[in-house]
C-alpha cells in the first residue's frame, strides 16, 4: 500500500464546501434511499428551528456569519483516482439535495435568485449532471428540479418511489414563516454555517472499517439516555433505582423493536401532548418555544421546566412517581398505538387508517395523547385514542377532497392549540370539542362533487376508493377489509380503473374539447377499484362491454349493474337504511358521472359522519 492509500482525513465542511461543484458516486452496498417521512420532518425542523432561534428581522444578511454552526454529522467517502464515492451519509446528503432543489423551486416563486445550482449540479461539456449521481434517479431529479413535481411510474425503483415522495414531505415541512424574505437568510445559514464532518479514505479497505465502526460501535449518549440519568439520579433509595432502570431499559428494548429512534419519538409525542405550554409563533423573528425544544432537546427541556411536569427538584418521590405511574401509563398508550398502526385492530381502527394517509407523526402521536389521563382505564384509552384518530382522518379525508393540503407547516399551530384544548379531557368533553373543530372545518363534503383523480393524489384516490369499497361491503354483511382493497399482503393487488376507455372520440357528443372529457373520466365517480389483471384486461373496453364483467367484482363496482338490485336482500337493506343513492347504470354518460359523485359524496358522510361525537348530558 502507498503511504496516500494508508491516509485517512477529517475535515469540518460546510454544506457549500462539500456539495458545491462537486460530483460524487453512490457505493453499491449504500445504493437504496430508504429515509422515510418522519426522518425528512425531523432534518427539516431541526434545521428550520435552529436558524429562527437566532433569526431577527433587523438582522442584515452579513450578520448570519454570526450564527450558531448546526452540526450535521459526519460521512464517509473514498477516493480513488480522483472520484469520490459516498461511503457513508448518502441518505443524509441525497435528503440535503431534495433539499435544496425544493429551495430552488421556493425562491423562484418567490422572485429570489440566490445561488443554488452549483450545489445540485454541475454543468461540464455543456451537460448537466447532479453532483450526487446514480443513474436511476436521474429522471425523478431532473423532473423536481425543473418542476417541483414528479409523475410516479411502475417501473420506478424503490430510491426513486421515496425521493419522490421525501420531496413532498419538505413541502409539507417547510415553515411558512420562512416562505418570505426571510428566505436569502435561511439559504445563507444553509450554506455555510451548517457543518458536516467529511472523512476521506483512500483506500476501499480503510473506507469500510471506518463505515463498520461508526455503525457498530456508536457510544454517544442519546437523548433518551441522558433524560433517564437525570431522572434516576433523583432516587434516594438505590432498590427502587434499580428497579426503575430495569423498567426503562426493558420499555425502549419493546420500543427499539418497532424502530431504532423510537424511544425518541415516544418521549417527545408524551411530553409534547401533556407538559408543553407554548409553540413558536409562525412569524420570523419569533424563539423556539417548549414544543420546538421537546422536539430537539427534550432532556433539557424537561431538566429546565419541572414546574410544568409537576416535581420539585428535589421531590425524590415525586420523580419515582413520574416512573411508576406516567412513564409506565404512556409507554404502554404509545406501544398500543404502535401496535395498531400495523395491524388493523377494531378498537383502534382510524389509527390504522391514518398510519396510510393522516398528518405527520410529530402532531398526531401529540393529540392522540393528549386526551389521556393515567387514571383512565384501558377502555378509555383505546375510546380515546380512536375518537382523536377518527377526527384526524376525518380532517385530512375532508381537506383532500376539496384540494386542500394540510402540511404540518400550515396546520402546526391549529393542531397544538387541539392538543392543548383536548388535554386531559373526559370522554364526554373529548367528543364535545371534536365535534365542534369539525363543524367550524371550512371544507365541507360537497368538495367530492368535483373531486377527481389528478398526477399527485393517486395514493390518496386509492386510499378513499379502498375505505368507500371496504365500508359499503361491511354494512352489507360482506367479510371485507380496507387491507384487502389498500394493501393486500399474499393476494392479488387492487388498483384504481377508469370506467371510461381513455378514448375521447367515442365521447365527442358530450364533450366539444378533449380536456373537458379528461377531467370527467378522472372525476372519482368514474373510477372503482379492481384486481391488478383484471383492470388490464377491461381498460380499453367499452362500458357496455365491462359491465357484465362487473357483476363478478366487489360490491362497489357490482352497484353498476342492473342485477345487483335484484334478490340482494342485504344490499338493498344498507342502501335503505343508510339513504344511500345507489341506482344501475345500464350506460355510463357525463350525467351518470355526476349521480356517482352524489353517491360517493353520501358514502363519504355516512364514513366519517360527525354522529359518533354527540353524547348524553
Amino acid at each position: 500500500m502507498s503511504k496516500l492509500s494508508n491516509k485517512i482525513e477529517a475535515h469540518d465542511r460546510s454544506i457549500s464546501e462539500v456539495l458545491d461543484d462537486k460530483k460524487y458516486t453512490v457505493d453499491y452496498f449504500q445504493r437504496e434511499y430508504k429515509w422515510e417521512e418522519r426522518h425528512i420532518e425531523q432534518l427539516v425542523s431541526d434545521l428550520t428551528s435552529s436558524f429562527l432561534n437566532e433569526y431577527k428581522p433587523e438582522h442584515k444578511r452579513k450578520d448570519i456569519e454570526n450564527y450558531n454552526s448546526y452540526y450535521l454529522g459526519p460521512f464517509v467517502v473514498s477516493v480513488k483516482d480522483g472520484q469520490r464515492s459516498i461511503i457513508d451519509g448518502q441518505q443524509r446528503l441525497t435528503s440535503l439535495t431534495l433539499l435544496l432543489i425544493y429551495l430552488n423551486n421556493l425562491q423562484k416563486e418567490l422572485g429570489i435568485n440566490e445561488k443554488l445550482e452549483s450545489l445540485i449540479f454541475s454543468e461540464k461539456y455543456g451537460e448537466m449532471s447532479f453532483n450526487i449521481q446514480v443513474d436511476e434517479r436521474i429522471a425523478c431529479m431532473e423532473s423536481l428540479f425543473k418542476s417541483g413535481e414528479y409523475e410516479q411510474k411502475e417501473t420506478d425503483d424503490e430510491s426513486t418511489l421515496n425521493m419522490a415522495s421525501r420531496y413532498t414531505d419538505i413541502e409539507n415541512a417547510f415553515p411558512e414563516e420562512i416562505k418570505n424574505s426571510v428566505l436569502p437568510f435561511f439559504i445563507d445559514w444553509l450554506k455555510y454555517n451548517v457543518v458536516l464532518v467529511e472523512i476521506i479514505a483512500y483506500s476501499d479497505e480503510n473506507a469500510y472499517t471506518i463505515f463498520e465502526t461508526m455503525n457498530d460501535r456508536g457510544l454517544n449518549l442519546t437523548p433518551t439516555e441522558m433524560l433517564k440519568g437525570f431522572i434516576l439520579s433523583k432516587f434516594e433509595d438505590s432498590k427502587k433505582r434499580q428497579k426503575a432502570n430495569e423498567l426503562w431499559k426493558l420499555s425502549m428494548q419493546d420500543l427499539h423493536a418497532f424502530d431504532k429512534d423510537e424511544d425518541q419519538r415516544f418521549i417527545q409525542a408524551w411530553f409534547r401532548a401533556q407538559y408543553a405550554e407554548t409553540i413558536r409563533p409562525g412569524k420570523a423573528g419569533s424563539k423556539n418555544e417548549d414544543f420546538e425544544k421537546i422536539g430537539t432537546r427534550f432532556h433539557s427541556w424537561f431538566r429546565d421546566n419541572l414546574d410544568k411536569v409537576d416535581i420539585e427538584q428535589d421531590d425524590s418521590e415525586g420523580f419515582q412517581l413520574f416512573i411508576d405511574r406516567d412513564f409506565k401509563f404512556f409507554f404502554n398508550a404509545y406501544k398500543h398505538i404502535l401496535s395498531a398502526e400495523r395491524k388493523l385492530n377494531e378498537k383502534l381502527q382510524h389509527v390504522f387508517y391514518i398510519k396510510r394517509w393522516g398528518i405527520a407523526n410529530s402532531l398526531s402521536y401529540p393529540l392522540l395523547l393528549s386526551s389521556l389521563k393515567t387514571t383512565d382505564n384501558s377502555e378509555i384509552v383505546m375510546e380515546k385514542i380512536d375518537l382523536v384518530a377518527r377526527y384526524i382522518e376525518t380532517f385530512v379525508v375532508r381537506r383532500s377532497v376539496n384540494f386542500r393540503k394540510f402540511a404540518s407547516s400550515s396546520i402546526r399551530y391549529t393542531m397544538y392549540t387541539l392538543a392543548k384544548e383536548i388535554r386531559r379531557t373526559e370522554v364526554h368533553e373529548l367528543k364535545a370539542v371534536l365535534k365542534r373543530k369539525l363543524n367550524e372545518m371550512e371544507e365541507s363534503w360537497t368538495g367530492v362533487q368535483n373531486f377527481r383523480l389528478h398526477g399527485q393524489n393517486r395514493v390518496f384516490v386509492k386510499f378513499l376508493l379502498s375505505r368507500i369499497t371496504s365500508y359499503v361491503e361491511q354494512q352489507s354483511g360482506f367479510n371485507s377489509s380496507f387491507e384487502k382493497y389498500y394493501h393486500n399482503p399474499g393476494g392479488k393487488s387492487f388498483e384504481v380503473e377508469h370506467i371510461w376507455a381513455d378514448k375521447y372520440f367515442n365521447h365527442q357528443d358530450e364533450f366539444e374539447q378533449e380536456y373537458e372529457f379528461q377531467e370527467y373520466r378522472n372525476r372519482i365517480g368514474a373510477l372503482v377499484l379492481l384486481p391488478r389483471g383484471t383492470n388490464q384486461s377491461f381498460g380499453a373496453k367499452p362500458y357496455s362491454k365491462k359491465l357484465s364483467h362487473y357483476i363478478k367484482e366487489n360490491l362497489l363496482v357490482q352497484s353498476l349493474c342492473p342485477l345487483t338490485y335484484q334478490n340482494n336482500p342485504n344490499f338493498i337493506s344498507m342502501k335503505n337504511k343508510l339513504a344511500l343513492p345507489f341506482k344501475a347504470h345500464e350506460e355510463f354518460k357525463k350525467a351518470d358521472i355526476s349521480d356517482r359523485q352524489k353517491l360517493y359524496q353520501a358514502i363519504c358522510e355516512s364514513i366519517w359522519g360527525i354522529e359518533i361525537y354527540f353524547y348524553e348530558n
